[in-house]
């Protein structure tokens, strides 16, 4: 047993594992060696949060070269890019088929065909995603006029914009690019 000099009338159940370690003889040696052994489990533990949180689910801090690997070309300019596909070009906005819509770039589901609308612009409407928490809303203030952007809140793609002129029951048009889903 190692004995640790104590103060007169101290007992070793009054101090914790720190203060014995304080009052030893190599006083500032332990107290290093409990330091350095405090700072590598804390590093140790903040670097494995760190694997864990840039792992395949941490979607929005991908780089650009991530998605050039898995997307077209157009997919690429349009939901990385924050790009636009011309009106009526897309595959989906005279699609009428009862299905989910998912992101193009990790398959997350974004709007239901029953929320689904021709709104005449050229884009899929639709009047609110299949669940709030779906997409994600953000001001944008590109080219002098206030829009809302429509994200995904999964993975960050640019969807389109939302706007306040749609059908009931929402009054919202989420006017969406035909890239950015799948069915």
């Amino acid at each position: 047993m190692i004995n640790f000099p104590l103060r007169a009338g101290a007992s070793y159940k009054n101090y914790g594992v720190f203060a014995l370690f304080c009052h030893t003889r190599d006083n500032l040696k332990m107290r290093q060696i409990l330091f350095l052994s405090i700072c590598l489990f804390l590093v140790s533990f903040h670097l494995r949060a760190d694997e864990s949180s840039s792992s395949d689910n941490d979607l929005k801090n991908k780089p650009i070269s991530y998605w050039k690997e898995r997307l077209s070309p157009e997919q690429v300019r349009v939901c990385r890019e924050s790009g636009t596909e011309p009106p009526f070009s897309g595959k989906l906005s005279s699609d009428k088929e009862d299905v989910t819509y998912y992101c193009s770039s990790c398959r997350h589901p974004l709007f239901s065909s029953r929320s689904k609308f021709d709104s005449g612009t050229g884009w899929p409407s639709f009047f609110e995603p299949i669940n709030p928490e779906a997409v994600e809303l953000i001001d944008d203030n590109s080219y002098g006029i206030y829009r809302v952007e429509v994200c995904c809140a999964y993975c960050g793609a640019h969807l389109g914009h939302v706007f306040n002129d749609g059908p009931q029951p929402t009054g919202k048009r989420f006017c969406i690019n035909s890239v950015c889903l799948e069915p």
